[in-house]
C-alpha cells in the first residue's frame, strides 16, 4: 500500500496530538495529556502497520490493524470530549475533534 489519504491524515492528526500534549503539559494537565498522546498517536501507528500488509495476501492482518486504528480513534474522541466538557484546562479542541471525525469516517470506510 502506497502513501494514502488515511496515512497522511493520521500522521497530521498525530502531530496535532503532540502539539496539544505540549500545550497541556505546559498548563500542568498531565493525565489527560498522556492519554491523548498515547491514543492519538496510536491511530497512525496502526494505520502504518496496516500499510505494511498487502490486502490480498494478509487481509486479516490488514483489517485487524485498521480496526485497532478505529478503536484508538474512538478512544481519542472520548478523551478530547472529556477534556472539552470538564473545563480542566482552558483549551479549544474543536479543530482536533473535526480532524478526528474525518479520520474516523475514513477508517470506517476502510474497515466496512
Amino acid at each position: 500500500m502506497d502513501e494514502t489519504l488515511i496515512q497522511t491524515k493520521s500522521f497530521e492528526f498525530a502531530l496535532s496530538m503532540v502539539r496539544l500534549y505540549k500545550k497541556l503539559q505546559a498548563r500542568q494537565e498531565f493525565i489527560l495529556s498522556s492519554q491523548l498522546l498515547r491514543s492519538g498517536t496510536g491511530i497512525g501507528v496502526n494505520v502504518e502497520e496496516a500499510a505494511n500488509h498487502d490486502r490480498k495476501q494478509h487481509n486479516q492482518d490488514f483489517t485487524q490493524a485498521m480496526m485497532m486504528a478505529a478503536k484508538e480513534a474512538r478512544e481519542t474522541r472520548y478523551w478530547l470530549k472529556l477534556l472539552q466538557e470538564s473545563h480542566l484546562v482552558d483549551v479549544d479542541v474543536s479543530n482536533e475533534l473535526n480532524q478526528l471525525t474525518e479520520l474516523i469516517e475514513l477508517l470506517n470506510s476502510v474497515v466496512e
